[in-house]
């Protein structure tokens, strides 16, 4: 008999340790609470730094884990400890028992109105990353217009590294994000104005610093280094951001027709109320508890339950589906260690 592996989440750390999983052999379950795969990156239109479409990705993901045995709109109401494994109670009535249970429940991104200096719900005209996505995807959103826009700002850290926000973490891609959207604004506009609003540029990955270089020479995108102090509404409904520029000691006011919010991960609270169920520890920025931060960030503190992707903390596409193999693999050395 094949050996159960119980997947909390269908996004692209799930299917990607579906797919792994069922390589080696074993009968993986994902339990996703909404009714599609691939979680946020399902939502998103292209991946930076190639712009690859996020569709192909998630695509060849659901492709590949296809045999999988998927709950969809199906959430976790218990989980209990037996002796040598866990009892999965599932909220449409089954029950499954595994020895390994891996945790892929993601993250949530940061509520916008809660930084009501932003405007976020306030002006028709402010708008969060997430938002503008989705308008790349459907074309549809009634706040931007089909108008002509002059000019286009996005604001960086948005409930990240923000210590009134209580998340003092740096959310790692929306520096990058905000790049590429910039650009991606830029080729539907090309007459306007693209402005990015930022503490300081974290550009970590493989071609970031090359994606940011190409932004500035070949889009010219404007960079102002500074937070951002004021958000305003004129008359005729277009948004004035007041801010510092902090390289040359100015403050600075330009007024917009669209005005983009990069809000950062915080913890998905299916992750934390899952981990309750097994006394797993949270960690101080509120994502799950790897048992270290170095050498297995895959690994609970828990035998037999593992972790992959931003359940962890904040992830790029890349370390997410890297994490997910890691911890398929985790599970595969400790079965062959129990069998020999």
């Amino acid at each position: 008999m094949k050996d159960i592996i119980v997947i909390i989440g269908g996004g692209i750390a799930g299917l990607e340790a579906a797919t792994q999983l069922l390589s080696l052999g074993y009968s993986p379950i994902i339990v996703e609470k909404s009714d599609r795969l691939g979680g946020h990156v399902a939502s998103w239109n292209r991946l930076f730094p190639d712009m690859t479409p996020a569709k192909d990705l998630v695509d060849e993901l659901i492709r590949s884990s296809k045999d999988a045995n998927i709950f969809l709109n199906t959430e976790i109401s218990f989980i209990n400890r037996l002796k040598d494994g866990y009892n999965v109670m599932l909220s449409n009535g089954i029950s499954i028992i595994s020895k390994y249970i891996v945790f892929t429940t993601g993250f949530k991104l940061f509520e916008a109105q809660k930084k009501e200096e932003y405007g976020y719900g306030i002006y028709n005209q402010v708008i969060t990353n997430a938002d503008l996505e989705n308008w790349f995807n459907t074309g549809k959103d009634n706040r931007i217009t089909g108008k002509e826009m002059k000019a286009i700002g996005f604001v960086h850290c948005v409930g990240s590294r923000d210590e009134k926000a209580r998340n003092s973490q740096c959310s790692k891609v929306c520096c990058i994000t905000a790049i590429k959207q910039a650009m991606e604004m830029k080729e539907k506009y090309p007459d306007a104005e693209v402005y990015c609003f930022y503490m300081d540029l974290r550009l970590f990955g493989k071609k970031f610093e090359d994606f940011y270089i190409k932004a500035q020479r070949d889009y010219g995108i404007h960079f102002i280094r500074g937070r951002v102090s004021e958000v305003s509404e004129n008359i005729d409904g277009r948004v004035i951001v007041k801010a510092e520029d902090t390289l040359v000691g100015k403050p600075i006011k330009v007024t917009l027709d669209l005005l983009v919010l990069m809000s950062g991960m915080v913890c998905n609270p299916d992750s934390t109320k899952s981990a309750s169920m097994l006394s797993l520890p949270i960690d101080s920025d509120g994502f799950l508890k790897s048992s270290d931060n170095v050498f297995h960030i895959t690994s609970s503190p828990k035998n037999g339950i593992y972790y992959a992707g931003a359940c962890t903390g904040p992830k790029t596409v890349p370390e997410t589906l890297a994490e997910a193999r890691s911890a398929v693999l985790d599970i595969h050395s400790h079965i062959r260690g129990q069998k020999k």
